[in-house]
């Protein structure tokens, strides 16, 4: 009976480190493709937005994007987890909807995917802190989240200054 008791409680254990691994894998890959769509829908920004603070954004997008998802690389590397590098199939479709836009529907389509992708992202990291196990992930969450929320707090903003301009249609 002490026998079965012990197994039991190392199976508990055991369950609980494989769902908190799962969580922090998960995030890990969530994070990565985000971060991955953002960098890709940010320089097609770069090329397509009209307005001055658009363009800033995007580039701001690409350069922080590019080093959170090179520092994110390394932990998983380390950790053999293998993260998706290329665009997710919810994003490839905004890609080619944005694409298709010019002007001031490009910039408003944009600046909408970015609040959208920002409010979850800002998601992710927080649900990370509180329930990743996994000690260089949350660190790596707690460095990032204050600038992935400085981007949602940027991207709404702008959202809100172009929906009062009046932009060429």
């Amino acid at each position: 009976m002490r026998r079965l008791q012990w197994v039991l409680a190392l199976t508990l254990v055991g369950g609980g480190v494989a769902v908190a691994a799962e969580t922090d894998r998960t995030f890990a890959e969530r994070a990565a493709t985000g971060g991955v769509a953002e960098v890709k829908l940010s320089m097609l920004a770069m090329d397509k937005a009209t307005t001055v603070e658009v363009k800033q954004f995007a580039r701001k997008m690409v350069e922080d994007h590019s080093k959170a998802n090179g520092e994110l690389k390394q932990i998983a590397d380390k950790k053999n987890l293998t993260l998706p590098m290329t665009i997710d199939e919810r994003h490839q479709k905004i890609y080619d909807k944005l694409a298709r836009l010019d002007g001031a529907a490009f910039d408003r389509e944009y600046m909408r995917a970015m609040t959208d992708d920002h409010d979850d992202t800002v998601k992710l990291f927080r649900n990370e802190l509180r329930d990743g196990q996994d000690p260089e992930l949350k660190s790596f969450a707690v460095k990032t989240l204050p600038i992935i929320e400085k981007h949602d707090d940027m991207a709404h903003m702008d959202k809100d200054n172009l929906s009062n301009m009046k932009l060429e249609k």
